[in-house]
């Protein structure tokens, strides 16, 4: 997987508690839905992988927050290991990792990758009552919304809204 699509894993994981109709759903809730999300991103569906991508995401959404310390994270990697292996004249690395943690572990592994290589580029969304996440991959670093089109403008117009109707109070 390319670094960008670990990226976009990483944010989809993130963004699977959204505020729907002003409550939070969560597309990894039911059993049935953790199984197809999984599987939809490499995994094997199992349960205990379901779980442990939970408790993962659910620590990852905290640390972008700056709810929790990121090494809360540590403990989702121990027992993990990277063996080179040379095939095809190159070198690449191996994650050794039981199955059932491997898609959690890559997800972590991607997050610290992004905050070494673009700090400050992964943040939750400028609206406060919504709970996606954004990954900020404009050059000035200056997005704010997980998505214009539904936090930013109901934000500008909210603001809008606000100054207008400040010098009549």
């Amino acid at each position: 997987m390319t670094d960008r699509a670990a990226e976009d894993v990483l944010l989809e994981l993130l963004n699977t508690t959204p505020v729907v109709r002003g409550s939070v759903s969560d597309a990894l809730g039911t059993p049935a839905e953790g199984r197809a999300w999984v599987r939809g991103h490499g995994g094997t569906g199992s349960d205990e992988e379901v779980a442990h991508l939970v408790a993962v995401r659910d620590a990852l959404q905290d640390v972008v927050r700056g709810r929790r310390d990121p090494a809360c994270l540590g403990g989702f990697l121990h027992g993990v290991s990277r063996l080179p292996v040379i095939e095809d004249g190159g070198l690449r690395w191996v994650l050794q990792v039981p199955d059932a943690h491997r898609l959690a572990v890559e997800l972590v592994l991607t997050w610290a990758h992004v905050e070494e290589a673009r700090p400050g580029r992964l943040k939750p969304c400028g609206n406060p009552e919504c709970r996606r996440f954004l990954l900020d991959r404009s050059k000035p670093n200056s997005a704010r919304w997980c998505s214009m089109a539904e936090c930013g403008n109901r934000m500008k117009a909210r603001r809008h809204y606000q100054r207008a109707k400040g010098p009549q109070a």
